[in-house]
């Protein structure tokens, strides 16, 4: 059965920002674009590396909505955890974002 789990406050993840929260054994990175909230699974399916930040912890390379491995180049679409670049051809999960009571919220 799915529930709806609260990440943080709305007021945490502003515009242009990203956060990666540890839910249920799984890392889910969460990206507010333009006041949009998305999140995906914080996994490269190609060589199991994160995505949203490199291992400096320096954000990964955001483009149109596509977020790029920062090892192998490959690209997964933020709204939908579809692989879009090769090496990666074997799409992220994706999960439904709310913002419900003043918290970010999404649902596994």
């Amino acid at each position: 059965m799915q529930e709806w789990v609260t990440l943080c406050s709305v007021s945490e993840l502003g515009p242009g920002q990203r956060e990666v929260f540890g839910v249920e054994g799984r890392w889910i990175a969460v990206f507010n674009v333009g006041g949009r909230y998305y999140a995906i699974e914080d996994l490269c399916t190609h060589d199991g590396n994160v995505l949203a930040f490199d291992l400096q912890d320096r954000p990964s390379k955001l483009v149109d909505y596509e977020i790029e491995c920062p090892r192998h180049g490959g690209r997964f679409d933020i709204r939908s955890g579809k692989a879009t670049r090769s090496p990666a051809e074997i799409d992220v999960p994706w999960f439904q974002v709310r913002a419900e009571g003043g918290n970010l919220q999404i649902l596994v």
